[in-house]
């Protein structure tokens, strides 16, 4: 089965083509990416320290047909010949700022009116679930996604706790109750003066700080439930700063001082994201009894969370399935991968039916 993928759910466009085959073996699944383009907006957005959304869209509707080409040109066939080859187009349909959503889908939608295809929206946040199952070319032993699952997911929108009870059936435990963990390190970032996007600048300015410098709130982290909240630690972090700017004299003539303590405090911050998310997790893993843990979501880039979740899981004995770097951030392949795990044939799926949904949740 060919899937052609599409995503605009934010900043990056991305289209994919994927097949699957599924195996003689019991639940196994080959999946080849047989294209795979993203174009970042990161640089036109940088200047505002975050995506907005208008210009997202802007750029969204230039890139695709762009992308589009480039696929065509590589496969060196006809737009005709090419989509014949297409058993279903994917389409991220929600959650995610609405002008981008909607030249996403309507991009799709044009494409699978005009070569009579299939086509089925995608909640951006499921396919985020199993992204940490790709990579360019593999095979999946489904037999590894034991249930109950539990899944994490940490991105500059989104930071949720979702138990998996089998593929398709969802159940929201726990989520951000104000800024989602991704969002707290571009706000600290800017409040540093570390450029945008915030996560890989917060992380590479921590690796020479001291993570025990800044004494920094865990919020919620002792709560009885499984929700998260990120503002107040991004305000500790300004508090933080505003007592050095009253030293301001001392610390502009310093470089060197001026950066090791941004260095301490992204240190410090950084460790404080991670260690609440690691213990909301395992409160969690422990309560449902969780055989599997999915985690996915831009943030899943980071090294220091990274290697917390493989000792999380290495103690309470649960299976981790890490996301590759590249499909930790949003990408068209996650959601074709989403797509044929939830294919079923008797469900309309004509481009009429599709709908956006740009708060769509579990």
């Amino acid at each position: 089965m060919n899937i052609l993928a599409i995503e605009t759910s934010c900043d990056e466009t991305a289209i994919a083509l994927v097949e699957f085959c599924q195996k003689k073996q019991k639940n196994s699944l080959e999946i080849k990416i047989l294209a795979d383009k993203i174009a970042s907006q990161i640089e036109i957005h940088a200047p505002y320290g975050g995506v907005v959304p208008r210009l997202a869209a802007r750029e969204h509707i230039k890139n695709l047909s762009q992308i589009f080409k480039e696929i065509l040109k590589n496969n060196k066939e006809k737009t005709s010949d090419f989509m014949k080859k297409i058993d279903l187009v994917a389409v991220t349909s929600g959650p995610g700022l609405m002008p981008c959503l909607l030249t996403g889908t309507s991009f799709a939608k044009a494409l699978a009116y005009k070569y009579k295809i299939k086509i089925t929206g995608i909640n951006h946040l499921e396919a985020h679930l199993f992204s940490s199952l790709l990579s360019q070319s593999s095979t999946i032993n489904l037999q590894r996604l034991k249930f109950p699952a539990l899944g994490l997911i940490v991105s500059g929108g989104h930071t949720e706790l979702i138990l998996v009870k089998a593929i398709g059936e969802y159940e929201l435990i726990g989520e951000t109750l104000d800024d989602a963990a991704g969002e707290a390190f571009d706000k600290v970032a800017r409040l540093l003066e570390l450029g945008y996007p915030g996560g890989p600048a917060v992380e590479k300015v921590a690796k020479n700080g001291n993570e025990d410098k800044f004494k920094l709130p865990r919020p919620m982290i002792g709560s009885p439930d499984y929700n998260f909240s990120f503002s107040g630690l991004k305000t500790a972090v300004l508090y933080k700063i505003k007592d050095y700017q009253g030293k301001s004299k001392i610390v502009k003539e310093n470089q060197k001082l001026l950066n090791r303590i941004k260095a301490d405090m992204a240190a410090s911050f950084q460790k404080a994201v991670v260690e609440t998310l690691i213990k909301k997790t395992g409160k969690a893993i422990k309560e449902f009894n969780i055989k599997t843990l999915l985690v996915g979501g831009g943030v899943l880039a980071n090294n220091q969370l990274r290697e917390e979740l493989k000792i999380l899981s290495e103690r309470v004995k649960t299976n981790l399935i890490l996301p590759n770097k590249r499909y930790c951030g949003d990408n068209a392949a996650m959601i074709a991968l989403a797509a044929y795990l939830n294919y079923c044939q008797d469900k309309d799926y004509s481009w009429q039916e599709l709908k956006v949904n740009s708060n769509l949740g579990f």
